[in-house]
This record gives structure tokens, C-alpha cells and sequence, in this order.
């Protein structure tokens, strides 16, 4: 017990992803590990979330790009899995569809239509490539224009960084200011490592569940 507390507390955590909102790069039902040690410690890095200090020890900067997980600022106990797009002091804006990182385009490469199975509903994305600022590339995808894709500015306190989800018009992120909006770096509790099990299915079906088992995204590292 004593162990798993010092594993999970320190080097690494499992996590359940339970929605669409990071598609194509995180299916629901994925499981992955959370590199605890990447940005550093702070009271989040605890199961429990006990308040023993203020603000991160041993502090990394995270790079644009991580997939990182976070309690959610308006409801700490909740994580929230989403990527990291606005570091401290950035200037983010969406314009039809187009992110802007400090009145910056970032260059988007459409690669075509795709379909989603989700519900067992066939669910139709136009999938981009992205290439941000650090020239970190990414797969986005979008649906339909929606409020959310124009924006005004955002302009990232100190301290804080702006994430969004990669289904951009499918996820409750950091434009939503009333109830993600700028996440501290106190509530960042690290970075999305691996995806070690798969399968969108309940166990308690167990014959689906066996047949459903995605395979090929056992061991996909999720930093590449």
C-alpha cells in the first residue's frame, strides 16, 4: 500500500479518459499514465490534494504541445486532461476556426474528412495538422463553426497557462473563462506519458469488453 502511495504520488498515476474532447489523440476509454515529476510537486501531486505547501517544488516549466492533466480550477477535485497551448504572458485568440498565438497564425494543414465511431454513432471531423510556435505538430479536429471559434484575447496571467482540447469544437477548455479559464501551475498535476490499456467498452460487459480491446494503442507514447 505504502508503495503504490509513494508511486502514485510521485512517479506516476493512472487516469481513465472518459470523453471526445481530446480526439483524435485520446479515444474515450483510453488509459494512460501521468508523469508525475515532469513539472514538479505541488499539493495536487497528492491523492488526497492535502495542503503541505504553497505553489511547486523542484518547478519545470512544461513545454506548448504537452498533453497535461490539471484539476479543474472551479472544482479542484476534478482532472481534466487537455493540451497545453498559452504559456504565461501569451496572447491566444481563435479567428473562424484559426488559433493565433501572440497575433501569430498558427499554420493548419487540412488533411481531409474522418470518422469518429462514437455511441455507436458514425461521427464526421475535417482533420488538420498543426504546427505550433516550437514547432511542436499536432491533429486537430473540427466539425462545425461554433462561438468558440472566434474569440477575443485572451491574455494568460503570470502563473497561469491556456489549454484547449484537440476536437476544438467538442471541449470545455480554457475559453470558457467562467469555469476553466486560466489554469494556476499549482493545479497542473503532470504529463500525459502513455496510453497502457484501451478499449471504450465497460467491464462489466465482459464479453464485449474482450472483443473491444483496442490493441494498436497499447504503448502509444503520447509525447512524440
Amino acid at each position: 500500500m505504502g508503495f503504490a502511495v509513494i508511486l502514485r504520488s510521485f512517479l506516476f498515476e493512472p487516469f481513465h479518459i472518459p470523453s471526445s474532447s481530446m480526439y483524435p489523440n485520446l479515444l474515450i476509454g483510453d488509459y494512460i499514465f501521468v508523469n508525475k515529476y515532469s513539472y514538479g510537486y505541488s499539493r495536487y501531486s497528492f491523492p488526497l490534494g492535502f495542503n503541505l505547501f504553497e505553489g511547486r517544488v523542484f518547478k519545470k516549466m512544461p513545454k506548448r504541445g504537452d498533453i497535461v492533466v490539471f484539476r479543474l480550477p472551479s472544482q479542484p477535485s476534478i482532472n481534466y486532461v487537455k493540451r497545453l497551448i498559452g504559456l504565461p504572458g501569451d496572447q491566444i485568440q481563435m479567428r473562424d476556426e484559426t488559433l493565433f498565438i501572440n497575433g501569430q497564425e498558427v499554420v493548419r494543414k487540412f488533411e481531409g474528412d474522418v470518422f469518429e465511431l462514437e455511441n455507436n454513432q458514425k461521427i464526421n471531423f475535417q482533420k488538420y495538422n498543426e504546427i505550433l510556435p516550437n514547432n511542436k505538430k499536432i491533429i486537430t479536429y473540427n466539425r462545425q463553426l461554433t462561438p468558440q471559434d472566434n474569440t477575443g484575447i485572451y491574455e494568460i496571467p503570470a502563473g497561469h497557462y491556456f489549454f484547449m482540447g484537440d476536437n476544438r469544437d467538442d471541449s470545455q477548455d480554457s475559453r470558457f473563462l467562467n469555469f476553466v479559464g486560466y489554469v494556476p501551475e499549482e493545479n497542473l498535476v503532470g504529463r500525459a506519458s502513455i496510453i497502457f490499456f484501451s478499449n471504450p467498452n465497460s467491464i462489466f460487459d465482459l464479453s464485449a469488453w474482450v472483443k473491444t480491446i483496442r490493441f494498436e494503442r497499447i504503448g502509444k507514447n503520447l509525447n512524440e
